[in-house]
């Protein structure tokens, strides 16, 4: 009989890729341990996706009320309580960490609480809450990523703060400076802006959300402004002063920027330096990421990593796969891991999603790519609904007709990416979108209009012009 600190599987971290990992391996049979050194469900869960998305779905109700009276409803003198939104979502995050923590239980796994340090390639050894030694035949390293801090103006947690501490605050101030325009540093400047607050976006690039491509970056960046969001780019940040009720930036041009709060939001910082991963024979990168084949094998046979720690696409949604790949093969199995399909999300007011390449992306790829996209405003769905800013656009080959690429920005762009992120996973062409039948009304339609305007067979929506 095995001894009951040796396990089949030792996973370290039960962040969405951590976790992810020890149930697939545990549905294999397998004798699962998994280590977190704070809370389950890791920076997603606790500090991420899902607190953000609860406050962010109070704006979203903010904004619809105020469009209200459009619809013929009237509603005077309404107003809200950000403390009692920040006590939601302190009790989202608590009931679905509890839920996860009795999924767990429900599959065997052996969860322990403490950090973690290799003491052998097979060996861990857990400090903190509790104290002993575990032995693994395969481990598998989930140790995500944190908050990245800046030397020169270091978060104080009262007027400077980061992802994490903003999320703390139980009141609004009245302005908020936003260091970094990207897909964090653009959510909460979003959030912020629809509950009343001031607020600046400082982006060192010559455009917020520049990854996603400029179509997206431009319409994002007027829909900011109409709602009151000023919008610096091209600026580096010199230093911050914190006071004693508000934070003052320093620009490298020499310009001064004050506001009561101040938000750092400009990357985040792999977690492996603690780790003593020498003594499992693995080393780290200068970033501190763990080089990984696609298989999530690292080069020490026997260890997989996974998640933000492997330094790919950092989202929560790329771990959980990496996680199922990264299992199976530790069990047995033969999966290998694709980035060509990653979907992305951003949820601003309104939502960006993206997946594949940008047009940008394409023709520096040397495709002979084309776009075709369809207006919201277009839709009968849209208009009935009254969301009709934004559009839906696809990005194709235009010899082949393959799909590339596809960028949605408006209402429910979050659930409209994954028709997307199918197509481009099974190198399908604009044919297969246009010969597959959409339900009408639906928000949905815009991908087989774009798709039709893309092959210059548009139905709703004006021929080009003829030469």
């Amino acid at each position: 009989m095995k001894n009951k600190d040796n396990f089949d599987i030792v996973v370290i971290g039960a962040g969405p890729g951590g976790y992810v990992a020890a149930i697939k391996a545990a549905l294999k049979g397998k004798k699962v341990a998994l280590i977190e050194k704070s809370h389950l469900g890791g920076t997603c869960l606790n500090v991420g996706c899902i607190p953000t998305k609860t406050l962010i779905a109070n704006a979203q109700i903010l904004e619809k009320i105020a469009k209200a009276s459009q619809f013929g409803i009237n509603i005077k003198d309404y107003s809200f309580d950000y403390s009692k939104m920040k006590e939601r979502k302190d009790n989202v995050v608590e009931t679905i960490r509890k839920s996860l923590g009795s999924l767990l239980k429900s599959h065997g796994i052996h969860v322990f609480f403490g950090g973690a340090k290799f003491l052998s390639p097979k060996e861990i050894k857990i400090s903190g809450e509790e104290k002993k030694v575990l032995k693994g035949d395969k481990i598998i390293i989930a140790t995500g990523s944190t908050t990245l801090d800046i030397k020169a103006f270091p978060c104080d947690h009262k007027n400077i703060l980061n992802s994490t501490s903003i999320l703390e605050m139980s009141s609004l101030p009245k302005s908020l400076i936003v260091v970094g325009g990207g897909y964090i540093g653009s959510e909460f400047a979003s959030l912020f802006a629809e509950m009343g607050v001031k607020v600046t976006i400082l982006e060192a690039l010559d455009s917020i959300v520049k990854a996603q491509g400029a179509s997206i970056s431009n319409f994002l960046t007027k829909k900011f402004k109409d709602k009151g969001i000023s919008i610096k780019t091209s600026v580096k940040v010199s230093s911050i002063e914190s006071f004693e009720n508000s934070a003052t930036v320093h620009l490298e041009n020499g310009d001064t920027l004050s506001a009561d709060k101040v938000l750092i939001s400009i990357g985040r910082k792999i977690v492996s330096d603690n780790l003593d991963i020498t003594k499992a024979g693995l080393k780290t990168n200068a970033n501190g990421s763990i080089d990984v084949d696609e298989r999530m094998q690292t080069e020490v046979p026997g260890i997989y990593a996974i998640g933000d720690v492997t330094g790919k696409a950092m989202l929560a949604h790329v771990a959980s796969h990496q996680g199922i790949v990264a299992a199976t093969n530790a069990t047995g199995g033969n999966a290998l891991m694709h980035y060509h399909a990653v979907p992305a999300v951003i949820f601003t007011l309104p939502e960006v999603a993206v997946v594949g390449m940008t047009l940008e992306e394409a023709l520096q790829k040397n495709y002979k790519a084309k776009a075709g996209a369809f207006p919201f405003q277009a839709l009968g769905k849209s208009q009935a609904t009254m969301d009709t800013e934004g559009f839906a656009q696809v990005i194709f080959d235009e010899d082949t007709h393959e799909i590339l690429g596809a960028q949605v920005i408006g209402h429910d762009a979050s659930a409209l990416i994954g028709e997307m992120a199918l197509a481009i996973q099974n190198e399908l062409t604009l044919e297969c979108i246009t010969e597959t039948i959409h339900a009408h009304p639906t928000v949905a339609e815009a991908w087989l209009e774009a798709a039709l305007i893309a092959n210059d067979t548009p139905i709703h929506f004006p021929p080009k012009l003829k030469k």
